[in-house]
């Protein structure tokens, strides 16, 4: 009862509350009364409406069929090497006297590339003709020799028919002819070594100018003009010549991958100053030995192009697409457009005006972003690709697109 009394005497209910609100009701100009009595009413259907119309806003993302090419692809990272080169080295020691090319300077096959100091090597090949030479006189005179030992020994033949000549100088003469001969023979065989190593001194001689062993641009230089050179062990590197009309691009694909991948597909690429511009061509080979990098393992794809511009240029980075498949001048919708349905069959949600339409298509060559579609859509429609805010049954999530407001009431 002292709990009621406190409450009534404060006016907060019951019949008094009640009489005094309308005193004040009745109090307010009549502007504010009834302007007041319309913002309530309004309140109050704004939360009916919410209530059983649920009258949510959502705004959903769309995209536009489209006609163009689709491709299926592998992709991978390569670079730009001159399909054919070879490295110019010195087959003799001594120091580099002259080079007469620079880096990017165009060869013929034979142009005299460098040299190397001579001096010691014409040395030894004047000594090995003087010691021929020296030996080809002693055949000479061991040959006049032998002809006088040959008519010595025909005479003492004919003495000794007749007991002329005692049988000890007959013996003698014959011992001379062939001592003679002997000696001719082994002179024979020393010439025949000594022309050996005159030829060996002159090829070491000819070495010292070294030659272009093919035609193409000089892309390397290993070794200074001054530098000593030392072919004992391995031919030191002076020069690299590559043949440019003609590169090869070294792609590294992923294990994963390079079973997708044979002899002879179609393959084209893209460099990092040009990406924009396609160089297509097809798979020459795949090595079969692996490079493994960080515990992963690739296998290198090689790919041939002609240079005949030379705008391919060695150790250019590639952006490399194989071709698994591809279709031409397709109509296509955004992977995130198309939706499987229980019963196997793709769906797309087309925009009709302000409704949205759930349609059946038949695809065909999807990759990561768009999927081609047979039937079911013709080009310019609009289909739904995800809703940017809002929720909506049915829809799907998927790539940005314009925006479009669904149907409301309010």
């Amino acid at each position: 009862m002292g709990y009621e009394s406190e409450t009534a005497k404060d006016g907060m209910s019951g019949p008094g509350f009640l009489a005094r609100f309308l005193e004040k009701w009745r109090s307010l100009p009549p502007v504010i009364r009834w302007g007041g009595l319309g913002l309530a009413v309004l309140l109050l259907w704004w939360a009916i409406s919410g209530l059983f119309f649920g009258g949510e806003s959502v705004t959903y993302r769309t995209a536009t069929v489209t006609r163009g090419n689709i491709e299926r692809t592998v992709t991978a990272l390569g670079s730009l090497q001159p399909k054919n080169y070879v490295d110019v080295g010195a087959q003799i020691s001594g120091q580099l006297k002259f080079i007469h090319v620079e880096v990017g300077d165009e060869v013929q096959e034979g142009d005299l590339l460098a040299e190397i100091d001579a001096r010691t090597y014409e040395t030894e090949v004047a000594a090995a003709r003087a010691r021929l030479t020296q030996l080809e006189s002693e055949l000479a005179g061991s040959q006049a020799q032998l002809t006088l030992a040959r008519r010595q020994y025909a005479r003492n033949l004919e003495l000794a028919k007749i007991d002329a000549v005692s049988r000890d100088e007959l013996d003698t003469s014959e011992t001379v002819v062939k001592t003679t001969q002997a000696t001719i023979e082994a002179l024979k065989a020393q010439i025949a070594q000594q022309k050996s190593t005159v030829e060996g001194g002159e090829v070491n001689l000819g070495y010292a100018k070294i030659y272009a062993p093919m035609s193409g641009t000089v892309t390397a230089q290993a070794a200074l003009q001054g530098q000593t050179l030392n072919a004992n062990q391995t031919a030191p590197t002076i020069l690299t010549i590559s043949d440019l009309n003609t590169m090869t691009v070294e792609a590294e694909v992923a294990e994963a991958d390079v079973s997708s991948l044979t002899k002879g597909m179609p393959v084209y690429f893209t460099t990092l100053g040009a990406p924009n511009v396609q160089w297509r061509s097809t798979v020459r080979q795949i090595l079969p030995t692996p490079v493994i990098e960080n515990n992963v393992v690739l296998y290198t794809v090689l790919i041939d192009i002609a240079n005949p511009d030379g705008k391919l240029m060695k150790d250019m980075t590639t952006q490399v697409f194989f071709l698994l498949d591809e279709a031409r001048d397709v109509i296509s919708v955004p992977v995130s457009a198309v939706t499987r349905g229980a019963d196997g069959k793709s769906y797309v949600s087309v925009m009709k005006g302000n409704n949205i339409e759930q349609r059946e298509v038949e695809t065909g060559i999807a990759n990561r972003i768009s999927v081609e579609i047979k039937s079911g859509l013709e080009e310019g429609e609009t289909v739904v690709t995800g809703i940017s805010s809002g929720s909506a049954s049915g829809a799907v999530g998927g790539e940005a697109g314009a925006r479009r407001r669904a149907p409301s009431f309010f």
